[in-house]
């Protein structure tokens, strides 16, 4: 069974392990510690079977959301957990009055664009050079 709640700083050396060996260019301790601590974030953890293994986190800004981060440990993809997960943050972030989310995603990453889609989300353009280590474009989605 998959579970979701507010990241706490004991999640964060997962989190940011998970980030590293996921990403090239991933957040750090420190970053994850800085935005759980603030009042406009609000950061999420999977947990399945009572383990840690994914995270995700929301700015939220003049009613609006901007997803940051999306992370999902390798053992637990293709299992809806980064659905879930994005649901969960929605349905919290429209009790406290976003109306619309946006994020960034690499060209390149299909898994993540189809998770997006099914989530209503639309591709609004791309952000050229976005990324970094390698460098590659950015599609930028919004859900109104």
């Amino acid at each position: 069974m998959v579970t979701y709640r507010r990241m706490t700083a004991a999640d964060v050396p997962f989190i940011s392990k998970l980030e590293e060996e996921t990403f090239s260019m991933p957040w750090s301790a420190d970053s994850f510690l800085e935005m759980i601590s603030k009042e406009d974030a609000r950061y999420y953890v999977a947990q399945k079977d009572g383990r840690l293994v994914g995270g995700c986190g929301v700015l939220m800004i003049a009613g609006e959301g901007n997803i940051t981060n999306v992370v999902v440990a390798p053992e637990a993809r293709n299992q809806g957990i980064g659905t879930g997960m994005l649901r969960h943050l929605m349905q919290e972030g429209d009790r406290e009055g976003l109306t619309a989310y946006t994020l960034e995603v690499r060209v390149s990453n299909a898994a993540a664009i189809h998770v997006y889609e099914k989530l209503g989300f639309v591709s609004a353009g791309i952000r050229p050079g976005f990324y970094e280590k390698p460098a590659e474009d950015a599609m930028i989605f919004w859900k109104r």
